[in-house]
């Protein structure tokens, strides 16, 4: 597995979780649209599923633990900018593999690639604010 194909995972994930909130739709749909109409080829495939499930699967758990760090309520925040905070959550709760360096730096440049001009400052914000109290916490 390659750098790029994880983050090509991270895109696409921010592409579904998207479509997810607006939607609803199952997971399955999500991933079967998907599969059919985004080239998959060079991405980490089975990282994009975990992500959008995860994402999907823990959510009121994802948001109890990004709520202390929003400046507002969950449902306030720009929908782009919340999928991608809620990957970044999941990555940081249940990818303890993956450094808290790389998922802080890959949610930074999601939101320079999909959200708005400043929401990149908004994610770093938010997830800085939370991995000091996770480290905190881990001392």
């Amino acid at each position: 597995m390659k750098p790029a194909e994880r983050r090509r995972a991270r895109q696409f994930a921010v592409q579904a979780v998207y479509q997810w909130q607006i939607t609803g739709a199952p997971f399955a749909q999500i991933i079967e649209q998907f599969t059919t109409d985004q080239d998959l080829s060079k991405t980490d495939v089975p990282y994009f599923k975990e992500l959008l499930s995860g994402v999907i699967n823990r959510i009121e758990t994802l948001d109890e633990k990004l709520s202390p760090y929003l400046s507002r309520k969950i449902k306030d925040v720009d929908m782009v900018d919340i999928a991608i905070l809620r990957i970044a959550m999941f990555e940081l709760s249940y990818r303890t593999d993956v450094p808290h360096k790389v998922v802080l730096n890959e949610a930074i440049e999601l939101a320079k690639d999909f959200a708005t001009d400043d929401s990149y400052k908004f994610v770093n914000g938010v997830l800085d604010k939370a991995l000091r109290s996770l480290k905190l916490r881990e001392a």
